[in-house]
Parts: structure tokens; C-alpha cells; sequence
């Protein structure tokens, strides 16, 4: 295997996780696993989205709050390509590796979800307190984040690790 190439920096990866608005939850609890596909919103190192008041997510991220966090973007269609040839696409992956925490006092529910509200449609109205007792806002703190990008055949990566140590 080749040496790996660490170029993409975290403004190219958060730019990434900005542009998109749908990902992919992973939980695990006891001997099972469970990933959600769910939209979400991005702040400066933080994964928010919003639930219902009770369900299979929520009872696994009170069991389990470590969550891998998955999104992606294909850029076109995946290539024919000659025979013996590796067929590509161009595409930008992240991972998202942290810890959930549901919350659950009223006032910091509202903000987190006009944050969230505020990704996906930046002209959206505040939330209300009354709104925001209707459900649970998530946010994920990112302990480590990385990338695959892969353009013209070329793969390069990138990670950070949102502790400030330094990465393997």
C-alpha cells in the first residue's frame, strides 16, 4: 500500500461537512449496532441534529454516547473505465469520530436547535420554547475527524483531531 498523502486541511473537510445537510449516525449498545440516516447542521467542531422525544436512537446514545458520525458527496458519476483498471468516482468522504450528548435543559435546547435550524436554512425564524419541548436536540462533539477525497483517480486525505493531540 502507498504512502498516504495528509493535504486536505479541516477548512477543506468543514467546508465539506457545510455544504452537506444529510448523514449517517453509527450507535452501538450492548452486542448491537445501529446507524441512522438523519440531516444534521455543522458548527466549528460540532455535529447538531434534532430527535424525537423517545426512540432506539436516543436509548443508545443514553447506553453509548461514543458515535461515529458519516457523510459523503459524490461529485458525477462513478467512471467506466478499461479492463484490469480500478473504476473511480470523484467523491469527498468524512468521519466523524465523538461523544453525544442530548440536551435536555430547555433554554440550551432552543439555541442548539436554532443552530441547527440556522444551517439548513440561514433566513429560518428563531425556534420558540414551547417548539423546542417538542423534541430533543443532539450534539456531537468531535473528537476526531477525517477525509478521503478522490478526484481524477487520486485519492488524499486528511484528518484533525479536535483534542489538540497530536494524531497517530
Amino acid at each position: 500500500m502507498s504512502e498516504r498523502e495528509y493535504s486536505l486541511t479541516l477548512e477543506e473537510m468543514e467546508a465539506v461537512m457545510c455544504e452537506q445537510r444529510f448523514g449517517f449516525l453509527g450507535l452501538a449498545a450492548g452486542s448491537e449496532a445501529y446507524v441512522v440516516p438523519l440531516n444534521y447542521g455543522y458548527i466549528a467542531g460540532r455535529v447538531l441534529f434534532h430527535c424525537a422525544l423517545e426512540g432506539r436512537k436516543l436509548d443508545m446514545l443514553r447506553e453509548n454516547p461514543q458515535v461515529c458520525f458519516t457523510v459523503a458527496s459524490q461529485v458525477g458519476p462513478v467512471e467506466r473505465h478499461p479492463t484490469n483498471d480500478p473504476c473511480h468516482g470523484n467523491f469527498d468522504s468524512i468521519i466523524c469520530f465523538g461523544e453525544a450528548r442530548i440536551v435536555d435543559e430547555l433554554e440550551e435546547r432552543r439555541q442548539l436547535l436554532d443552530g441547527f435550524n440556522r444551517c439548513l436554512q440561514p433566513e429560518a425564524e428563531g425556534i420558540s420554547i414551547e417548539d423546542a419541548a417538542k423534541c430533543y436536540a443532539v450534539e456531537i462533539l468531535i473528537n476526531r475527524m477525517t477525509c478521503r477525497r478522490e478526484q481524477e483517480g487520486k485519492r488524499i486525505y486528511g484528518q484533525h483531531d479536535f483534542s489538540g493531540a497530536t494524531p497517530d
